[in-house]
C-alpha cells in the first residue's frame, strides 16, 4: 500500500536529488528516508531509487510515483482542510426536520442563532409531521428531527428507538380555541364533558388522534366537522363559528385571532417537544451546535 508520506519522500527525492536534501526539505532525518524509501520498495514491489555517485535518482517506477504524487497529495491536503473546517464549524451541514406549528417561533430563532454564531454553516430545513421525521432520520435523509409527542402517545409511534438520542426541548399546554361569543368563552377552565355536541376543526393525524384520545376519555366521540393543518385557517374556522380546537401554547403564543377565546381544559392536556438524532450524528460538530441551540430557543419559549 502507498501511503502519503511515502508519496512525500519520492517527490522531495525528486526535486533535492539526494536523500539529505529529501530529508532537510522534509525536516526528516536523512535514515528516517532511506528507512521510507526501503518500505515503499517493499510495498510496491521493485526499485524506486538507484545511486548514482553520491547523488540518487528515481527509476521508472519511482518517476510515476513522484509524477502523481502532486495531485494525490494536493488532493489529501484539500481533504484535510475541508474535513478541519466541518470539525471547527468553518463549514458544514445540517439536515433539520420539523413540525409545522414548531416553525413558528422555536426553531426560527434557533437557526438565527447557529447562523449568528456559525455564518459558514449551511442548515438544510424541511417540514413534516412525526412519525415520518423520524422515518426520514432513520433512512439517513436529515441528521437532526423536532417532533412531538402528546400525553399517552410516543414520538416514534411505537418503534424502537435504540440507537437515537432524544432530548427534550420543552413542554406546552394544549387549550381549546372557542368562537369569542361561545357560551363557554367566559369560562377560566373549559371541561372537555361540556364540549360533546361541537363540531370541532382538527389538524395533522396525530394531532386528530389526540382529539379522538382526550374525547373518548370524556366519554365522547368528537364530530370532526373540517380538517387542516394550517393553525392560523383553524383559528379563522374556529372564529367563523365552524367549531372549536385543540391549539398548543407554541401557537398561543405566537399568532392571535381577536373573535377567538383560548381557554385551559380540563382535564389538563400537554404536548412534548423534543430534538432527535442519532448517536453518532451527535458526535458532528455541526449537528451538535444545531442541537445546542435548539434547547436555547425552548429555554427561551418555556420562559
Amino acid at each position: 500500500m502507498i501511503d502519503a508520506a511515502g508519496l512525500r519522500v519520492m517527490r522531495a527525492i525528486a526535486e533535492e536529488g539526494s536523500f539529505t536534501a529529501a530529508a532537510l526539505a522534509l525536516g526528516y532525518s536523512q535514515p528516517a528516508v532511506s528507512q521510507m524509501v526501503k518500505r515503499l520498495e517493499q510495498r510496491t514491489g521493485t526499485v524506486l531509487v538507484e545511486k548514482v555517485g553520491r547523488s540518487v535518482r528515481l527509476t521508472e517506477a519511482g518517476n510515476v510515483l513522484a509524477r502523481h504524487a502532486a495531485p494525490v497529495l494536493a488532493a489529501l491536503d484539500a481533504a484535510e482542510e475541508e474535513v478541519a473546517a466541518i470539525a471547527g464549524l468553518r463549514s458544514g451541514r445540517v439536515r433539520l426536520m420539523a413540525f409545522p406549528s414548531s416553525s413558528v417561533t422555536l426553531v426560527p430563532r434557533a437557526l438565527a442563532a447557529v447562523r449568528r454564531q456559525y455564518p459558514d454553516l449551511s442548515v438544510q430545513f424541511a417540514e413534516a409531521e412525526p412519525p415520518e421525521s423520524i422515518a426520514a432520520l432513520r433512512s439517513g435523509e436529515v441528521d437532526l428531527a423536532v417532533a412531538f409527542s402528546y400525553d399517552g402517545s410516543d414520538i416514534a409511534r411505537g418503534e424502537d428507538l435504540e440507537g437515537f438520542a432524544v432530548h427534550p426541548l420543552l413542554e406546552e399546554e394544549v387549550r381549546v380555541a372557542l368562537p369569542r361569543d361561545h357560551g363557554l368563552a367566559e369560562q377560566d377552565v373549559v371541561s372537555m364533558t361540556d364540549l360533546t355536541d361541537e363540531d370541532w376543526i382538527a389538524g395533522c393525524p396525530r394531532c386528530r388522534g389526540h382529539l379522538l384520545q382526550i374525547a373518548n376519555n370524556a366519554g365522547f366521540a368528537p364530530k370532526v366537522a373540517f380538517e387542516t393543518e394550517d393553525y392560523v385557517a383553524v383559528q379563522g374556522f374556529v372564529a367563523a363559528g365552524l367549531g372549536v380546537a385543540l391549539i398548543p401554547d407554541l401557537i398561543r403564543d405566537a399568532t392571535s385571532n381577536p373573535d377567538v377565546a383560548i381557554r385551559p381544559l380540563d382535564p389538563t392536556s400537554y404536548r412534548r417537544i423534543h430534538a432527535v438524532t442519532t448517536e453518532d450524528l451527535l458526535k458532528v460538530p455541526a449537528v451538535a451546535a444545531t442541537l445546542e441551540a435548539l434547547l436555547a430557543s425552548a429555554g427561551a419559549v418555556a420562559h
